[in-house]
């Protein structure tokens, strides 16, 4: 992803309310299942690591390994997901690559 798109993202992230909520379980087979869900409803997820997440660094790697998601940006517990939907129809799929030139 070039970077045009992922600040295009990220402006799209910023006033968005976090999606999902990973507590102190970390990465459970629910919150997978949850997180994938969402990924391809909207594409674009943001993330609130509460305090009791543990090591944020892991987790962020260990999400984006088992979603395939890619990581957009990071602002002390706040975390930016995205990953292209299969499922929506193209007209509403967000394609930044389409969206920046």
């Amino acid at each position: 992803m070039q970077g045009k798109e992922r600040a295009y993202l990220k402006r799209l992230a910023h006033d968005k309310r976090p999606d999902l909520q990973m507590g102190k379980e970390a990465i459970s087979d629910s919150f997978l299942a949850e997180l994938e869900r969402v990924l391809e409803m909207k594409e674009l997820v943001k993330l609130d690591l509460l305090p009791g997440a543990g090591q944020r660094k892991e987790l962020v790697q260990d999400i984006l390994d088992r979603t395939g998601a890619e990581f957009i940006s990071q602002v002390g517990r706040k975390l930016v997901l995205y990953r292209e939907s299969s499922t929506l129809p193209r007209e509403e799929r967000l394609n930044p690559s389409r969206k920046v030139r």
